[in-house]
């Protein structure tokens, strides 16, 4: 049968292309011919022989029950889908919002965060829980009963004990913005319920109306700085008072940046030590070697980088930190750290991540895209702030991060701040409320020193009646408390 049936099928083409006159027509039924053959065999192979070869060879089970493989091609746990999509068959549409969904996602997970991850803080006891609630109850007890300062008390008593309570938080702001008037720190506490709870209805009703009221308010305190700048650029800088006083500056700095680290040494040892070199007896030598490196990173930063155009790179700040921490710890200056440290109950990213923070760090400062909307002390400030939550180093990250907000203020005109001994522990506060999501408390800190600053160089370059005048440099002790030493010039 199969030879009558192809001696039929030749015959059969056979007497047609007899009756073909035309030679390019035999060609192209021949052509034809071939390719429906080509055709018929290539579907053969890809819908049977294929998928038999593939199921035979697979690993895995094929079984749609739900005690099988829990990677089954048919199970979908294991991938991220959205929950509406229940087959692994979708439309071009939906791959297309799969596609986007994953690159959010990874732009997620790459993105550098700068603060804290809530999931690691202590989760605070069912008894602590009630007792905060009650303080709550017993706040607005008072506060119906026009009882405000007792009511106060009990408002930070309650937040002592449960400082991520979202009801707590946005009582307490409510309170402080009606009965106090204190619309910035009412916003701010509305964002630190926002930040642990950032569906509480009314956190977000209440910060739609304080937000651009306190965006406002900061504003003009920016533009008040910036008419005092102003003011201090009217003084020419061959006025001896000024230039005096820009002198005495530059040892406050290094005396208050090394005491808020601990440093004990006084203002006139650490002027001493600057002016002489020399060590003092009875003091200790690592903490006179801290006053040298601050010192050499304080000059590099006046003399070479202020005026020096182009980027902040990673190799600037290294060069500040090898300055400071150089007669300390010369094997760790100007080298990342490698392993992990800790700042009391703050973690800072992993040795591992430091590099690529730091990357993600220098791109955002240098990217005028991302900074052009930012006030120099809003950048300075913020830039301050990641790079000590990054804390790239072991030691020495506190004097580096400030002396980089200075550098940051000084390519904008400011002169640099100085951030005071005393003032530590609020510094410090301030850095945990960035820490907690709101970095603008630190930034209105900064402002004020920034305001300070220009103030108290405006106040020492005018000249008195007198021949004589007392240049004075503010100190503190080791108890917190202001003095004043006296460094009597003469004045020709």
């Amino acid at each position: 049968m199969p030879i009558i049936y192809s001696l039929f099928i030749r015959h059969f083409l056979h007497s047609v292309m007899e009756r073909c006159s035309s030679i390019e027509l035999r060609q192209s039924l021949m052509k034809m011919f071939f390719f429906l053959l080509l055709s018929l065999f290539t579907t053969i192979v890809i819908n049977i022989l294929i998928p038999i070869l593939i199921f035979k060879t697979s690993p895995l089970p094929i079984s749609s029950s739900s005690s099988s493989s829990p990677f089954s091609l048919l199970t979908t746990s294991h991938i991220y889908l959205p929950s509406d999509i229940i087959s692994l068959y979708y439309s071009s549409q939906q791959h297309h919002d799969l596609q986007t969904q994953y690159q959010e996602r990874e732009l997620v997970e790459k993105k550098r965060t700068y603060t804290k991850d809530h999931s690691q803080q202590k989760n605070i006891s069912n008894d602590l829980r009630q007792e905060a609630e009650t303080a709550l109850h017993s706040a607005l007890n008072l506060i119906t009963s026009n009882k405000f300062k007792k009511a106060r008390k009990v408002f930070e008593h309650a937040l002592n004990l449960d400082p991520y309570n979202s009801d707590i938080l946005v009582e307490y702001g409510q309170f402080l913005e009606h009965h106090h008037k204190d619309l910035i720190s009412a916003e701010h506490f509305y964002t630190r319920a926002l930040i642990k709870q950032p569906t509480n209805i009314r956190a977000l009703e209440f910060i739609k109306r304080t937000l651009p009221l306190v965006e406002e308010i900061d504003q003009k305190y920016f533009n008040f700085i910036d008419n005092i700048l102003k003011e201090f650029y009217r003084i020419p800088d061959t006025n001896p008072y000024l230039r005096r006083a820009k002198r005495d500056a530059y040892y406050l700095h290094i005396y208050h940046s090394n005491g808020i680290e601990g440093n004990t040494l006084n203002l006139r040892e650490t002027q001493y030590i600057i002016e002489t070199r020399l060590a003092i007896g009875g003091k200790s030598l690592i903490e006179q070697q801290e006053v040298l490196g601050l010192d050499l990173a304080l000059q590099y930063v006046n003399c070479t980088l202020v005026n020096r155009l182009g980027s902040i790179t990673l190799e600037d700040i290294l060069e500040i930190h090898r300055r400071v921490l150089g007669f300390v710890d010369p094997i760790e200056a100007g080298q990342l750290r490698k392993e992990q440290v800790y700042v009391g109950s703050f973690i800072p990213p992993t040795a591992n991540e430091v590099s690529e923070y730091l990357d993600d760090f220098l791109k955002w400062l240098n990217s005028l895209e991302d900074t052009r909307d930012l006030h120099a002390i809003e950048l300075a400030a913020i830039a301050h702030y990641k790079f000590v939550y990054i804390h790239p180093f072991i030691d020495g990250n506190g004097r580096t991060g400030r002396l980089l907000m200075n550098l940051i203020l000084m390519k904008f005109g400011f002169p640099p701040i100085i951030i005071q001994k005393s003032e530590r522990f609020i510094y410090y506060s301030y850095l945990d409320q960035a820490n907690d999501g709101d970095v603008r408390p630190l930034i209105r800190f900064i402002a004020k020193c920034t305001e300070r600053t220009l103030k108290e160089f405006i106040h020492q370059s005018q000249p008195t009646k007198n021949l004589r005048q007392d240049l004075r440099l503010n100190d503190d002790n080791d108890n917190g408390r202001n003095f004043i030493e006296e460094r009597v010039i003469i004045i020709e």
